[in-house]
């Protein structure tokens, strides 16, 4: 499978779907640069021509934004939004909505494992 900034909703159907199980099915969107592409929620496929204001926004951008969106279908709900890049150009971009309202956002933040350790032996 290749992903281009060309590739349209049904070509990269198969990697946000994995994407969307990975992450126990929280709602995932992804986009080309130059394609719509597809929106998923609970473990179905729902639109094969979808974007949204902060994929645009990322898909210009180049980078990571987390935020809460004012306008579509996602309107008051936290949304993570990051970037592909190929030779560092943004091919694509993948979002993930978090409809627990944040607390999936802040219990990955609260899960992360500390530095190197620095005493032999030592465990969490």
């Amino acid at each position: 499978m290749q992903i281009t900034s060309f590739s349209k909703g049904e070509e990269i159907a198969p990697i946000a779907l994995a994407i969307h199980k990975l992450v126990n099915k929280l709602p995932t969107t992804m986009r080309t640069k130059n394609s719509n592409g597809v929106r998923i929620e609970d473990g179905e496929i729902i639109d094969y021509n979808y974007t949204g204001p902060i994929l645009e926004s990322v898909l210009k951008e180049g980078k990571t934004v987390q935020t809460v969106p004012k306008s579509g279908p996602y309107a008051g709900i936290p949304v993570i939004v990051v970037p592909i890049k190929e030779d560092n150009e943004v091919i694509c971009v993948i979002g993930l909505i978090d409809i627990t309202k944040g607390i999936f956002s802040d219990l990955m933040e609260i899960t992360k494992r500390p530095g190197k350790l620095n005493h032999k032996g030592e465990f969490y």
